[in-house]
Parts: C-alpha cells; sequence; structure tokens
C-alpha cells in the first residue's frame, strides 16, 4: 500500500509534491521519491525513509518544475532499498516515469513478455517498473513524434488488456504532461483535486483527498475504475474510459485500516464508516452479551479510536485513552519479521495504568492480522493490571492472503486463518473476543455510497475480484513473500540492489 501524488500547476510545484506526501505518510514508511519536469528536464530525488528524512533543502532546491509526481514507498513484492524507491523512469519513448500503488498479480509473466517481445529490460524485482515498461511500450508502438492524449489513453487501454490486479499510477512524459489511471476494478484509490490560482487552475491526483485539504485544493472527483487522465502543458484536462467492462470493486480494508479517517475515498467518508462499523459492532456485543461487565472502553491507537467511540457510546459505557502513543515509530502493521513487530508494540504504545488497574476493559481494535500486536497489547493491559481484558475487532476474520499492495501474502501467518474464534482467543491470550461481521463491515461502507455493488473483501472471504487467483498463485506468494522469505532476502548485502548496477547509487539524487 502506497501513496501516491501528482500534480500540474503554473509555479514550481516541489514543495507542494512534498507537503502532499507528508500528508499521505502513513501510506507508505519504507521510502519517498519525487520527480518534476522543467523544459523536459526530469528532476528526480528518492531514498529509503520518512518524507522528512528523504528530503532537504538542497534537494528541493533542484526539484524545479510546474509539473511532477511523488511517492511514499509501502514494501509488498520485492524487498526493501534504495534502488526500490519511486518514481521509476525509462529514457524511451519521450522520457517516461511513473509511481504506482498496488500489485500486479500476473508480474511473472509480465516480465517474461516485456523482456522476450518487448525488448525491454527490467532492472528490479519491482512489478512497478514492469507496468511503467508496459505503459512506455504501449506508447511507443502508438508511432509519434509528440504524443497526444489519445495516444496516452491508447496505450492505457494495452495497458488494461496486458496487467492484471490492482494499480493506481501517476507519472509524466517528459515536456508533454502528466497522466494518470486506474484500474478496471478500482482496486486502489485515486482522487482528482483542483483550485484556482490567478494564473489558472491547477490540478492534483492523489490517493486519498487529505493530501488536497492542507493545499487549498478541491475534490473535484474519484478516477473512475478503468479511467485515464491526461493534463496537457498548456494545463488542459483530458480523461477517457480506456477498460471494457469497468466495474468498482474498491478494497474495502482501506476503511477498516490504511485511509486516514479525514479522507474520502470513492465518495465514502472514512470517518463515518468507521463510526458505522463501531456501532454495528456495539449491536453485536449487545447481542452476544447482553450481561456484559465491561467497565471501560479503551481503544488502540490510532485507527480504532473512531469506532471504538461509537462503541462505548451506544453501549452507554465509559471511553478512555488507556494507550499513550509515541508518535515516533512507524505503523507496525508494515513492520518485517514478528520479532520486530512486537518490539515496536512496546516501544508505541505505553499503558496508563489508572485506566486499567482493577477494571474489565474492552480494548477495540481496527482488526487483527498476525495477532502479534493484540498478544503484546493484551499482555501490557494485563501488566497494568486489568482484571479482564477483552478484545473487539471493528473487522471480520483476516483468514486469506492479499494479493492487491496489503503485505498479508502467506495464510500461516495469519492469526485466524484455520482457527475459531475461541482459538483465536486464546492464542493471542483475551478473556473473550468478538469480530465483526462481514455483512455488516459491507454495509457500513456502503451506506456512504450506496451504488457500489461490491467491494473487495478478498482477505476476509477468499474471493479475488480480478478473477486470476488461485491456489497455486497463493502458495507461490506465500513462498516468495513470507516473513522468513523477507528476512533471508533482506539479509543479502546485494538485495537492496545498490551494488547491482552502478547506476542505482547515482541516480537517486541527480538530473536526468
Amino acid at each position: 500500500m502506497c501513496g501516491v501524488v501528482g500534480i500540474v500547476g503554473h509555479s514550481d510545484v516541489n514543495l507542494q509534491l512534498y507537503d502532499a506526501l507528508i500528508m499521505l505518510q502513513h501510506r507508505g514508511q519504507d521510502a519517498a521519491g519525487i520527480m518534476t519536469c522543467q523544459d523536459g528536464q526530469l528532476n528526480q530525488r528518492k531514498d529509503v525513509g520518512l518524507v522528512s528524512d528523504v528530503f532537504r533543502r538542497r534537494h528541493m532546491e533542484r526539484l524545479n518544475g510546474n509539473v511532477g509526481i511523488g511517492h511514499a514507498r509501502y514494501p509488498t513484492a520485492g524487498s526493501s532499498g534504495p534502488s526500490l524507491a519511486q518514481p521509476f523512469y525509462v529514457n524511451s519513448p519521450y522520457g517516461i516515469c511513473m509511481a504506482h500503488n498496488g500489485n500486479l498479480t500476473n508480474s511473472k509473466e509480465l516480465l517474461e513478455h516485456v523482456f522476450k517481445s518487448d525488448l525491454r529490460h527490467v532492472n528490479t524485482d519491482s512489478d512497478s517498473e514492469i507496468l511503467l515498461n508496459v505503459f512506455a511500450h504501449e506508447l511507443q508502438l502508438q508511432g509519434q513524434l509528440e504524443p497526444r492524449a489519445e495516444d496516452v489513453f491508447a496505450a492505457v487501454k494495452r495497458v488494461h488488456r496486458r496487467c492484471h490486479g490492482a494499480y493506481a499510477v501517476v507519472g509524466i512524459v517528459a515536456n508533454y504532461g502528466l497522466f494518470a489511471f486506474r484500474d478496471p476494478a478500482g482496486i486502489r484509490p485515486l482522487v482528482l483535486g483542483s483550485r484556482r490560482t490567478i494564473q489558472g487552475i491547477d490540478y492534483m491526483v492523489a490517493s486519498e483527498s487529505v493530501a488536497f485539504d492542507a493545499l487549498g485544493y478541491e475534490l473535484e472527483r474519484d478516477v473512475k475504475p478503468g479511467e485515464a487522465i491526461f493534463i496537457d502543458n498548456d494545463g488542459q484536462l483530458h480523461s477517457q474510459q480506456c477498460a471494457d467492462n469497468a466495474t468498482l470493486t474498491p478494497c474495502i480494508f482501506e476503511h477498516v485500516y490504511f485511509a486516514r479517517p479525514d479522507s474520502l475515498i470513492d465518495n465514502i467518508s472514512v470517518y463515518k464508516a468507521r463510526l458505522r462499523m463501531g456501532e454495528k459492532l456495539a449491536a453485536k456485543i449487545q447481542r452476544a452479551k447482553l450481561e456484559h461487565d465491561i467497565d471501560v472502553v479503551i481503544p488502540v491507537p490510532d485507527t480504532s479510536r473512531v469506532s471504538a467511540q461509537a462503541i462505548a457510546e451506544t453501549l452507554q459505557l465509559k471511553f478512555r485513552e488507556g494507550f499513550m502513543k509515541n508518535r515516533y515509530i512507524g505503523r507496525t502493521f508494515i513492520m518485517p519479521g514478528q520479532t520486530q513487530r512486537k518490539k515496536s508494540v512496546r516501544q508505541k504504545l505505553n499503558p496508563v495504568k489508572l485506566e486499567f488497574r482493577g477494571k474489565n476493559v474492552l480494548l477495540v481494535d481496527d482488526s487483527i492480522v498476525r495477532g502479534t500486536t493484540s498478544s503484546e497489547i493484551i499482555q501490557m493491559a494485563r501488566d497494568a493490571g486489568a482484571a479482564k481484558v477483552y478484545m473487539a475487532s471493528a473487522a471480520p476474520p483476516v483468514r486469506y492472503p492479499n494479493v492487491y499492495g496489503i503485505d498479508m501474502p502467506a495464510a500461516t501467518e495469519l492469526i485466524a486463518h484455520g482457527r475459531t474464534v475461541e482459538q483465536v482467543a486464546q492464542a493471542i491470550g483475551a478473556d473473550w473476543l468478538i469480530y465483526q461481521d462481514i455483512e455488516d463491515l459491507i454495509d457500513s461502507a456502503k451506506e456512504g455510497n450506496p451504488h457500489i455493488e461490491r467491494f473487495d473483501c478478498s482477505v476476509f472471504t477468499g474471493e479475488y475480484v480480478t478473477g486470476d487467483v488461485d491456489a497455486s498463485y497463493l502458495d507461490g506468494l506465500a513462498r516468495e513473500r513470507s516473513d522468513v522469505a523477507k528476512l533471508t532476502k533482506n539479509s543479502d548485502p546485494d538485495s537492496s540492489g545498490d551494488e547491482v548496477i552502478g547506476l542505482h547509487n547515482s541516480t537517486r539524487e541527480m538530473v536526468l
């Protein structure tokens, strides 16, 4: 799960891109990058680390241009390292750079085809670089000396036919304009915004609408599934539906965990959706434990706070902040390896003992994935003196891998896979555990946009909306991207790609 942003303005957009990436930092903390275009010249800075660590004043001064894109990386496919920081770049045709959020499910087949048929070299194990080369090849086939909007749209049409999975993309064709497109199922979010200036209209495309708020942009609309947008150098916006039978099927886990509550995605308020999740889960608690002995509701910061407030209000219970969060520790969900996650939980959260001592507490979390965080937090509550520790999950049991850009690759690493609710409760050390029902979760999101007929709920149901995921694919994914595989891969000094080709060390800070 990554954050992407693209801006076409009437003056330098480097600071706007930086500010937008800060607002999207929650979507990826592994690496960050910005690329801008001025008079056909592409300027780039990218590296591993948080946005505030990657960019210094000297970098920003070199990122000139009124067109630019940015990326905050969350690693799923591939390893971690400077060579995998985005945006990616190819010089032919025209000079194209791209930033991608999502995951391609047919990347292996595409890689072979890109090499054998398109005669293109892919230098990393990132599916984003594959996607860039597919788009570049299809744009080159249009045969235009100066590409037009219709050439970009023709290339995107062929990308949709060749590429399967989830992808929300922003990119630049040097000296011609900015493009953006979304996969035909609309699995990953992408929104369009604008603002009026003295010089004219500036446009921004981003993963979430929260990126618009701090910069004075107004949300125009969501980019439709299968749609492509091209904003040329004159600032004219062109759009076209480029996919056959496109159907909006967004990932519901965006509303559970990834998106910020102050965002609007697919015309759904994430905040309101989480409120409804809490209300529906409270109703289930009432049905299951009519004579409950819960003294206090305590959220697991931060994404569960809204749902926990709704639960407390509905059940007429006290709501208390029982855990204080260290703001300088990243999201533990994306930490590689169980040992690192356990260590990070203790560093990230510290209990307020007065809120636990002698009380029966209901801890509320957005979801329970591997169970590492939940077991550590429950133990922290007991150590703080809680009499009983109950756990409520605003999402149903996560029992299946995610293949569309969320780091849930191996079913064996999911605490609920092959276990009953009672067995999960025992495994994480809870006195009682309750999950959200899948129907209630869907209704919570769908109420914000009743026109959405279906969500991608594959991590809960095992039903993959792209229709190309089978048992053999999942087995291969588990082998390649399990915690053990990641730790083995990232322990290799050459795995980051820095020593593979000298290009990577030099391209982190340069003028292309």
